[in-house]
Formats: C-alpha cells, sequence, structure tokens
C-alpha cells in the first residue's frame, strides 16, 4: 500500500514546532541541514516529515517497522550498561540518502505497511519493564526524523528508571538537536567518514554538520560512540582513517570508543566487495597508534579486536566474542578490579547476562493513544 495523504486527521500523524513560512509561500523544515522546502501536501526526503494545513508534520508517530529485545553491544555501546538488554525499534525513512544503506528496506521504505506496529510511549516503557531491558534504542533507521515520538518515548522510559538510547547519523541542526539530546542518555553516532566528498557523493550530506553533533555530545552529558563502516575502496584508506582519528582526539579527546565495522553489499553498492577482516584490524591499528584508547571492530568475531582493555595496568577487563561477554573484571562502578583504573563510560552494577541473543516481539493492540 503506498503512503497515505497526509492528514491531521491521521491519529499517527502529529504538529511539529522546527519548521518557518518562506517569503514563496513554502514553509522549510528546520529539524536537519536538509532544509526541505515544502509545498502542502508534499513531504520531505525523510518521507515520514511533511507539510499539510500550512505547516510540518510527523505522520509516523506511535508507527514502527518492529521491536526487538538486542544486547546493548549490537548498537554498537560498548561502554554502557555491558550485557544488558535493549529494546530496540525504528520506524521507517532517513534524511540521508547513503548508497551502501545496510537497512535499505526500513530506511529507504515509501510503503506505510513497513509501519505494521503501533504502540504508544507508555506501552513501549511498559513493555521494556516487563522484559528487562535497561534502556529503549531507536534503530534501524534515524531518529532524528521521527525526534517528538522518541523524546515522548524517552521520557516514558525515565520515569520507569530505563535509559534512552539513540543511534543516529548526528545530521541534525542545531536548536532540534539540542532539544532531542537532552531526552537521550546514551547514542551511537555512525560517522560515515572523513571527506566531504563522500558524504556529497556517496550519502548526499555533509560532513561538517556531523562533527558539529560529535562537538556538541562531547561537551553534554549524553554518553557517546562513534561507528565508522569500511567500505572498501571509498573510505579505508590509511590516510582518511588517520586524519579521522586524529581529529577526534583533537576535539573529542582520546576516550571516546570507536567502532570500526563491516561492510557487506547491499542496496545501489553490491558491486563493492564485502571488507576484509585484515582492514578492520589495519584500522584498528592505525586508530591505537594515534593515541585513541578505546577502539573495536565490529560485524566480525575477533575477540581482540573487542576487547577492552585497562589503561592503567593492562589487564583485559572486558573480552567480548561478537556479542557475547566472556570475561568482566570491572566493579560496580567501571573500575579495573585489579588496579581499581575507571574505565570511561556509564557502569552502575554488574555486567548483564541478556547475552548475544536477538528476540523479536510484537506489541499488538498497543496503540498510540
Amino acid at each position: 500500500m503506498a503512503a497515505a495523504e497526509l492528514s491531521l486527521r491521521d491519529p499517527y500523524t502529529v504538529p511539529t514546532n522546527h519548521w518557518h513560512h518562506l517569503d514563496d509561500g513554502r514553509v522549510q523544515c528546520d529539524v536537519c541541514p536538509r532544509a526541505c522546502r515544502l509545498r502542502e501536501g508534499q513531504r520531505g526526503l525523510c518521507f515520514v516529515r511533511g507539510r499539510v494545513d500550512d505547516q510540518v508534520v510527523l505522520a509516523s508517530y506511535g508507527r514502527s517497522s518492529g521491536f526487538c529485545v538486542d544486547p546493548i553491544e549490537k548498537k554498537p555501546l560498548n561502554h554502557f550498561l555491558p550485557g544488558s538488554a535493549v529494546l530496540s525499534f525504528g520506524t521507517a525513512g532517513c534524511n540521508l540518502a547513503c548508497r551502501f544503506c545496510q537497512n535499505w528496506d526500513i530506511s529507504k521504505s515509501r510503503e506505510t505497511d513497513t509501519l505494521s506496529q503501533t504502540a504508544s510511549p507508555q506501552a513501549i516503557a511498559a513493555q521494556a519493564e516487563q522484559l528487562g531491558c535497561r534502556s529503549v534504542a531507536f534503530t534501524y533507521n534515524d531518529p532524528v526524523i521521527f525526534m517528538e515520538y522518541a523524546m515522548d518515548v524517552a521520557d516514558a522510559c525515565r520515569e520507569r528508571g530505563i535509559r534512552a538510547v539513540a543511534v543516529s547519523a548526528g545530521y541534525m541542526n542545531p536548536a532540534p538537536r539540542a532539544e532531542f539530546y537532552r531526552h537521550m542518555d546514551a547514542a551511537n553516532i555512525d560517522l560515515k567518514a572523513f571527506t566531504d566528498a563522500f558524504y556529497q557523493k556517496v550519502t548526499f550530506a555533509k560532513l561538517s554538520a556531523v562533527l558539529d553533533t560529535l562537538e556538541f555530545l562531547a561537551r553534554s552529558p549524553v554518553w557517546f560512540e562513534i561507528t565508522t563502516l569500511l567500505i572498501p575502496g571509498h573510505n579505508d584508506s590509511d590516510t582518511e582513517i588517520a586524519a579521522e582519528c586524529e581529529w577526534l582526539i583533537t576535539h573529542l579527546g582520546p576516550d571516546v570508543p570507536l567502532h570500526f565495522t563491516a561492510f557487506h553489499p547491499d542496496f545501489k553498492m553490491r558491486d563493492v566487495p564485502p571488507t576484509p577482516p585484515a582492514s578492520l584490524t589495519r584500522a584498528r591499528r592505525i586508530a591505537l597508534d594515534a593515541g585513541l584508547r578505546y577502539v573495536y571492530t565490529g560485524n566480525v568475531h575477533d575477540r581482540d579486536g573487542q576487547t577492552t582493555t585497562c589503561t592503567g595496568c593492562g589487564a583485559a577487563v572486558i573480552v567480548r566474542d561478537w556479542f557475547l561477554l566472556e570475561t568482566y573484571a570491572l566493579d560496580d562502578d567501571g573500575r579495573c578490579q585489579r588496579c581499581h583504573t575507571r574505565t570511561p563510560g556509564r557502569f552502575d552494577g554488574p555486567a548483564g547476562s541478556w547475552g548475544p541473543r536477538r528476540l523479536p516481539i510484537q506489541l499488538a493492540g498497543r496503540g498510540v493513544h
């Protein structure tokens, strides 16, 4: 079924705040730097935000492409409530147009059937508590575009002591960014590459806006980690990786965790080969040599590349294999049990025991109202 006409009579369509009128009669969405300029009935590139009744609305409030309980390490977050379960969900659409998108069936969807589940913020928070999830993650597609829904879910979760996690490309304007992250406890930001040319030609976005988000998060109380998907021949040169790491150290400091993850051919880049494990190892070595202290590999089995090492005594304080925690040698405050050096992150007790399981769930009959 194709996307329905925008209407505020739709219970899943709500007014938004970040937009303004233009002199030519259009309205401009101000959530992200894309600045979509819309006439009545038009949708932005993200698909879920559009103009109706002379204002910008969100047309996916309370609707989801699916819910799943994951290990928090899958987001990936290695320094945030390790071993715990996170209730993950997304909607549809995206404000980037990455040619390599690994979730393109969700993020590029223009079909309302993709949004097959409905749930109010309170229902999501109650389900997360019932399932023993320490956090809820907005993921699969970018929560920037459904920020009103994500913020309300985050608030409902906080009332139950459950944290909120944003998995995002970080492509957001300053005012909505500040509002959005006041509701978040943690984030993983996809730093797609470290050249303007890649962002312009492959994601149809701008690198500078993402770097602004990273600097904003570094000044905020939000715990964040960074992921770079290494695409052979496109963003995996030694020079580019070294430049990225130098910027991270200079602007964010050496303790921000960085994840290099493996690409698989998908969407409009099916002619590009998968990332060799050796490329991830090479990138990790460049980052460690540059001075970053916590660098990980992902989407591969690599125990060494997924181990957290104490910077005080060199002990392996968290040993992982994919999403399985095999060794955990931190105290409840995240300090090394041998030398008491604290690992940066959010630790508030023993490691969770969720393990590598992935559990799809249904929130049937839990409508938005």
